[in-house]
């Protein structure tokens, strides 16, 4: 036999093997590339940011009482009483309607100052502050459902995926750099 001949099929030979050995190990080795995402939700938080909110608002107040028991009132209409219940009536019957006219007077002109105190008041301006809290959402990540080979799974995720998750080698999810989990 030729020498060249039998190096030609052994060399062919080799590759064929090689090249047999190297389709099986792609065969055995090509599992899915990528999980498929089979939902998405999207997971946010509430955040309350708290703020001072002040308001002018006109506050009526009475004005400080001056003659506090209303001696003047009751003094003037015990004085205007008297003199009507003096001019009702004779002899002893005129005492008598001085005296009545005089403490009903005094009753009557001590409660017209007590109406005219409540009633003397005055307007003024005060500054009024409450906190309210204003309330905003903010994005906090994505709940992923995903399914590799038939069996599903879920993570959590820091961004939406989109329609797949790429696995590693080891058949793992690359949920960001050099960061890998379990297809599960």
């Amino acid at each position: 036999m030729n020498k060249s001949l039998l190096v030609g099929a052994v060399l062919g030979a080799v590759g064929v093997t090689a090249g047999g050995a190297v389709a099986t190990y792609n065969l055995v080795k090509s599992g899915p590339e990528y999980a498929q995402v089979l939902a998405v939700e999207p997971i946010k938080t509430q955040i309350k940011t708290p703020r001072q909110v002040c308001e002018d608002v006109a506050v009526t107040r009475q004005k400080p009482v001056q003659d506090e028991h209303r001696i003047a009132g009751t003094a003037l209409g015990a004085i205007g009483g008297g003199l009507l219940g003096n001019m009702v009536g004779g002899g002893r019957g005129k005492t008598l309607a001085t005296v009545v006219g005089a403490v009903g007077g005094g009753y009557a002109g001590n409660k017209v100052q007590e109406g005219m105190q409540q009633r003397d008041t005055y307007t003024t301006t005060q500054k009024r502050c409450n906190t309210v809290s204003d309330v905003s959402e903010k994005l906090v990540g994505y709940d992923v459902r995903y399914q590799v080979g038939g069996k599903e799974g879920k993570v959590r995720m820091d961004h939406d995926p989109g329609n797949q998750i790429p696995l590693d080698k080891e058949g793992r999810l690359i949920l960001g750099q050099n960061q890998g989990q379990p297809a599960q």
